[in-house]
This record gives C-alpha cells, sequence and structure tokens, in this order.
C-alpha cells in the first residue's frame, strides 16, 4: 500500500543499515576537524576536557569533545549526550562522533585488537568470520556494549533477527544511551512487520541524539503509518 512502499524508500534514503548501527558523521567534519585539530597543542587532560565541554566558547567546546573522543572514557558518556545538544553544530556532529570512539575501547588491548579484526572482517563482507571474532570479544569481556552491539549488526544483516534482538537486548543493559542499538531495535521491527514496536524503539534513539535526520524522516512515515493502520483496525 502506498504509505508502505513511502516507507520503504525512507529507509532506502537512510542507507540501510547504515541507519541503524554505523556511526552517522556530519558530511561538514572532513573539512572542519583539521581546524579542530590543529588548536590541539597543549591539548587539555580528561578533567579540563569535561570542564571545558560546558564553556561559552564555541571552540573550547569543539576541542573538549575531540580531546574526549581520543581519551574519553564511558564515565563521560552523559556529558557527550549532553552536547548532543549543544547550539554548535559541530560540537553536536564531534560529540556523536566521540560517542562512537568511545563505546569502541574496551579498555583491554587484546580485546581491543580482536575488535577492530572483527571491523575489517566486517567491512570486507566475511560475516561468519566477522560474528565469530565478535563472539570472541563478548566471551573475553561481555560488559564491553560495542561487542554485543557489532555481532547485533551482523545477525540483521544475514536475517537473524531473533539474535540481533536479543543482543540489541544486551547492549542497552549495558549502554542504555546507545542511539545505535535502539535505532537498530527498530529496523529489526520494521523487518518483523511490527511498526508500532519499531515507532517506539526510534522515538527512543531520537530521544537521546536528535540529530538523526534519517531516523526523524522514517519516524514522520512510521506515525502515518500506525494512524492508518489504527483507522482500519476501527
Amino acid at each position: 500500500m502506498p504509505p508502505r512502499r513511502s516507507l520503504v524508500a525512507a529507509l532506502a534514503v537512510a542507507a540501510g543499515p547504515a541507519l541503524v548501527w554505523a556511526p552517522a558523521l556530519s558530511a561538514v567534519l572532513p573539512a572542519a576537524l583539521p581546524s579542530v585539530a590543529a588548536a590541539q597543542a597543549g591539548a587539555p587532560t580528561r578533567e579540563r576536557a569535561l570542564a571545558d565541554i560546558a564553556k561559552p566558547d564555541r571552540q573550547v567546546r569543539r576541542r573538549a569533545v575531540v580531546r574526549l573522543a581520543e581519551i574519553g572514557t564511558m564515565d563521560d558518556v552523559p556529558a557527550l549526550v549532553q552536547a548532543l545538544r549543544d547550539p554548535d553544530h559541530l560540537v553536536r556532529a564531534l560529540s556523536e562522533r566521540a560517542l562512537w570512539q568511545v563505546w569502541s575501547r574496551s579498555g583491554d588491548a587484546e580485546v581491543d585488537a580482536l575488535f577492530e579484526r572483527g571491523l575489517e572482517q566486517m567491512k570486507s563482507g566475511a560475516a561468519d568470520a566477522a560474528i565469530a571474532t565478535f563472539s570472541g570479544v563478548i566471551d573475553r569481556k561481555p560488559e564491553f556494549a560495542e561487542g554485543w552491539n557489532k555481532r547485533a549488526t551482523l545477525y540483521y544483516l544475514v536475517g537473524e533477527y531473533a539474535k540481533s534482538l536479543a543482543d540489541c537486548a544486551e547492549v542497552v543493559k549495558r549502554n542504555p544511551s546507545h542511539f545505535g542499538a535502539l535505532s537498530g531495535y527498530g529496523q529489526i521491527y520494521l523487518k518483523l512487520d511490527q511498526p508500532e514496536k519499531a515507532l517506539d524503539y526510534f522515538e527512543r534513539a531520537l530521544a537521546v541524539n536528535p540529530n538523526m535526520e534519517q531516523v526523524q524522516a522514517v519516524i514522520g512515515e512510521l506515525r502515518a503509518l500506525v494512524r492508518e493502520k489504527r483507522k482500519r483496525s476501527i
């Protein structure tokens, strides 16, 4: 029916799985990052960066977010999530990037090396090998949420939706602010033809990260679809 075709079109524009679990960087970042990085002489400590992220000067906030991307920990996630609402568009985009970088560090060099191997396998399309590698990451460090998230992505890509949902639950249990996994839930429920659940999770993802324009578009389509579905059920 027309609303569903429109929804599928919106998802296609949003680049499918990239909408769900992959870091989505603003197009402005490649041009803007060098000037930010160039200002990093005498880079601040983590504590100073956390203080600077709330300063009035947007250049100071930009440098702070870039620094947290380099050395931040999971304890810094609340500050970076708050920065997703910064009045400066580049601070917002850099904060999204920083969150993905922080989330991708386990704190264990061996686990991080295994995680990187999984990413390379994932990029090359070796889904089965990547699933096995991320399973190894999970076995070694189950509290590392991003290991679960990457395996959830792969399970989604190979059509193992129940397994992907289970891994998304493990991600959110460990990292409730993970807007990637929340929107991942949404895309899985679309595949399962459960638009109400999909809408709920997309809205939860947007509540964490209001800068997800593709998700905003899908939410608009879903709301129309759910309204139409409810009208037909009356």
